[in-house]
């Protein structure tokens, strides 16, 4: 998928950032492709920095192009309070101008947010199919920015109100497992 710039949601691309999004049956398998697959060989080959995040299923609800990708993990850890957010939206055509002009003031509270290591708007289609993707310290402080911050807050009610999207999917995740760096660090220390 292609990104937008920034961070959040943006509807100018980023051409230098894309991301992939894959739900595998077993970790050998995610493994054997990204060693072997000769589509990743020639990202690995074009990039000037890969990061991929293993992450198991804590909870989803919605759709993302008609079904649910993602099913719960049972082998999840207590210890591990990492958590990061999937979010993803098909924007109703008629609801594109409403929505992308509250964007910025939804996301004002974001940019260093306590607990808050990165966030990134992806996307299938520029505009109409939009993600944003999370990544947390803990589950406190997701709820904080998303139930405490007045400008996100009536982000959610506007949804609701407005029913922006004719598609929606919410999932969480705990991350276990990090390869790479961004922006020349690694995002989660002491993650193999």
């Amino acid at each position: 998928m292609g990104s937008g710039r920034g961070m959040g949601f943006n509807p100018l691309p980023d051409f230098s950032t894309y991301g992939l999004v894959q739900v595998w049956d077993d970790e050998a398998s995610a493994n054997d492709f990204f060693q072997k697959n000769e589509i990743v060989k020639k990202y690995k080959k074009q990039s000037h920095e890969i990061w991929t995040l293993y992450m198991k299923n804590i909870a989803a609800h919605g759709a993302w192009s008609g079904a649910n990708p993602f099913q719960k993990s049972d082998a999840l850890d207590s210890n591990n309070e990492h958590i990061a957010i999937i979010t993803r939206a098909r924007i109703k055509v008629g609801k594109l101008y409403k929505f992308w002009k509250y964007v910025p003031t939804s996301q004002k509270q974001l940019k260093n947010h306590e607990g808050l290591i990165y966030t990134k708007g992806i996307g299938e289609i520029p505009i109409i199919q939009m993600a944003t993707f999370s990544l947390w310290t803990d589950l406190a402080s997701v709820k904080k920015f998303a139930y405490e911050s007045k400008e996100h807050k009536e982000a959610i009610n506007r949804t609701k109100k407005l029913k922006w999207y004719s598609e929606e999917l919410f999932s969480r995740f705990q991350p276990y497992k990090s390869i790479g760096t961004w922006t020349g660090e690694q995002l989660l220390s002491g993650f193999d």
